[in-house]
């Protein structure tokens, strides 16, 4: 398949070039193993998983010093005052070169929401149904819930006069690799945002830092980090990560390669993998959430036993996560917990997942083990 990028030659042209540092390291924050799966080795690249024990004392929001990454390449360093935005393309009347400040006077907007990978929870298609998906193992971790904050990328798209001819949005990072992924116009223009704030501050570097593109809804892979460029194509623009990587296909899917977008209900405890506890009375507590809507109910089975009600608690944000809790008489022996989902549309977690080639979108119901002492 040959993309529109590669027809125009349009990618990577900007009308000032961009001051861009590599870091030392392919991260900049640390990785404490306390907190992280630390995945920044030759095999995986530039990627830490959140450990979900990490997460136990922490509050609806997901610190941004236990926020997973994901990156395609080294962490680059960019000063604000350098930092340029260019959108142009022919789905625009005009092109724009827009700096920080330019984009810190826009309307601004607060949105909490979740951002995963689309590969989290790939570890279990062979875990639990025996057949092993290439990619980062990520278990459950690659998943946070943060407030961006930021600017409609609409506000953008309309002063650069957006054409009703314009289909889609190229966004495209300042990063080694020139990571991009397009969206629909209509996306783009919905709720699309171009974020410089996470959790009241700043985004630091590894997360985007100065603006990234934040995608409600979907998976992470379209929440562009260290956007410099928007190309705006009156046709379907492809780049290696909607036609390559993060699409479906194989499996119930055949030869068809089908970029992926939004993700399906998910749950997970608030326990070290494996858990080891002491004999008792414990509270167990966990997430669940739902691309679809909010979470409505959850339910837990230990040892197999029949469903129970789990008791959601705090804020239950549509697009984020709901954070849930029981009690349990732990007996010494081994034992597994499986936690399920439903979320407000009636999607429910399924127990086994159809096979896609590239393991993504893994959301069925797991077994997580515990040993009691």
């Amino acid at each position: 398949m040959k993309s529109a990028e590669h027809k125009t030659g349009e990618v990577g042209r900007w009308a000032r070039p961009v001051k861009v540092q590599t870091t030392d390291g392919p991260l900049v924050k640390p990785l404490p193993p306390e907190d992280f799966v630390d995945y920044t080795d030759g095999e995986h690249g530039y990627n830490a998983e959140t450990r979900w024990e990490a997460l136990a004392q922490t509050g609806y929001l997901t610190p941004a010093e236990k926020f997973f990454v994901r990156s395609h390449a080294p962490t680059p360093r960019i000063a604000a005052s350098d930092w340029r935005l260019r959108v142009e393309g022919p789905g625009v009347e005009r092109t724009l070169d827009l700096g920080y400040e330019d984009i810190l006077s826009l309307p601004a907007v607060s949105v909490t929401r979740a951002l995963e990978c689309a590969g989290n929870g790939r570890v279990f298609f062979e875990e639990q149904q025996g057949r092993q998906a290439p990619g980062l193992p990520w278990r459950l971790g690659a998943i946070g819930v943060a407030e961006w904050t930021g600017t409609p990328m609409a506000e953008v798209l309309e002063r650069a006069g957006v054409k009703r001819t314009a289909r889609d949005v190229m966004a495209e990072s300042l990063d080694g690799v020139r990571m991009r992924r397009p969206l629909p116009v209509e996306k783009a223009m919905q709720d699309a945002l171009l974020v410089y704030g996470m959790n009241g501050e700043e985004l630091p570097p590894d997360h985007g830092y100065p603006v990234r593109v934040i995608v409600p809804d979907w998976a992470a892979v379209a929440s562009v980090k260290w956007v410099g460029r928007l190309h705006v194509a009156e046709e379907r623009l492809f780049s290696p990560w909607n036609t390559d990587d993060y699409v479906l296909t194989g499996g119930d899917f055949g030869e068809e390669r089908i970029p992926l977008t939004s993700q399906g209900v998910k749950s997970a405890l608030e326990l070290p993998w494996p858990a080891r506890l002491r004999r008792g009375r414990h509270e167990i507590r966990g997430r669940s959430w739902s691309a679809s809507g909010a979470v409505s109910r959850v339910g837990y089975s230990v040892d197999g036993r029949p469903w129970r009600e789990a008791r959601i608690f705090g804020p239950n944000v549509r697009g984020a996560w709901a954070r849930w809790c029981f009690s349990w008489d732990a007996r010494p022996g081994g034992h597994e917990i499986r936690v399920r989902a439903v979320d407000e549309d009636g999607l429910v977690q399924p127990d086994a997942v159809g096979w896609n080639d590239l393991g993504y979108l893994y959301d069925g119901v797991v077994g997580h083990p515990v040993e009691v002492l």
